[in-house]
C-alpha cells in the first residue's frame, strides 16, 4: 500500500481544503495573498501530503470548530456528504465563463484572482435538486444568474468587497436549489435570476 502522504486526493478533498481557507480568510487568520497562495496550492494538489501542510496550522483542521453537514476530513474517502460531480471554474488576470446547456453537479467551485467568473445556470441540466456555489473573490468578481423557477439562497463575507446574494423563491416546491456561500475580498460577488429565463425540465436528464 502506498504510504498516506503519496495518496491521490479527489475534488472532494480539495473543495474541504478550500471551505478551511475560506473560513480562515474571513476570521482573519489568514490575509488575502496568504489565502490566494494556498488555495492556489490546494487546487493543484495531487496527494494527501500536498493538501495537509496548507490547514495543518489552522483550528478549523484540527476539528477546532463545528464542521458542516457536507465537510469531511481530509483525505477521508468518498461517500455520505459527497454530492455529486464538482465543477472547478477559475480565472486568474483572466476570465471563465460557465453557461449554455451544460451538465450541473452537486457542487461548483468558483475562484476569481484579478480576474471575473461568470456562471450562467439559466440554460443548465440539474443533476441533483441542490447545487451548492462555493465562491471566492480576490480582487475580482464572481456572477452567478439562475433560472427565475429555481431556489436562490445563500450568504457569504464581504472583506472591502461586496457579497450579494439577491434571494428567489421557486413555486414549484421540488425546484432545484442553488446555496452559494464564500468571500469577497477586494472584490465582488453578485447572485440573483435571470427574469424572464425558466427551466423546461426542472430536473433535466
Amino acid at each position: 500500500m502506498a504510504p498516506e502522504a503519496d495518496v491521490r486526493v479527489s475534488d472532494a478533498d480539495r473543495d474541504r481544503v478550500a471551505d478551511i481557507l475560506r473560513e480562515a480568510l474571513a476570521a482573519g487568520r489568514l490575509d488575502a495573498d496568504e489565502h490566494s497562495e494556498r488555495i492556489d496550492a490546494a487546487y493543484a494538489a495531487k496527494t494527501r501530503g500536498e493538501l495537509e501542510p496548507l490547514v495543518r496550522d489552522l483550528p478549523e483542521a484540527r476539528g477546532e470548530s463545528k464542521p458542516s453537514a457536507n465537510q469531511r476530513p481530509v483525505g477521508a474517502p468518498a461517500g455520505a456528504g459527497d454530492s455529486g460531480e464538482t465543477d472547478n471554474v477559475v480565472a486568474i488576470f483572466s476570465g471563465a465563463t460557465r453557461k449554455g446547456r451544460w451538465l450541473v453537479g452537486g457542487r461548483v467551485n468558483a475562484f476569481a484572482l484579478f480576474g471575473g467568473v461568470e456562471i450562467d445556470l439559466t440554460e443548465a441540466v440539474f443533476e441533483r435538486r441542490e447545487v451548492v456555489i462555493n465562491v471566492t473573490a480576490l480582487f475580482g468578481g464572481v456572477d452567478v444568474r439562475v433560472p427565475e423557477n429555481v431556489t436562490l439562497t445563500g450568504s457569504g463575507t464581504g472583506v472591502f468587497g461586496a457579497f450579494e446574494v439577491r434571494p428567489n423563491q421557486a413555486d414549484d416546491a421540488d425546484a432545484p436549489v442553488v446555496r452559494l456561500r464564500g468571500a469577497a475580498v477586494f472584490g465582488g460577488v453578485d447572485a440573483k435570476p435571470k427574469r424572464g429565463k425558466r427551466l423546461r425540465n426542472l430536473l433535466g436528464g
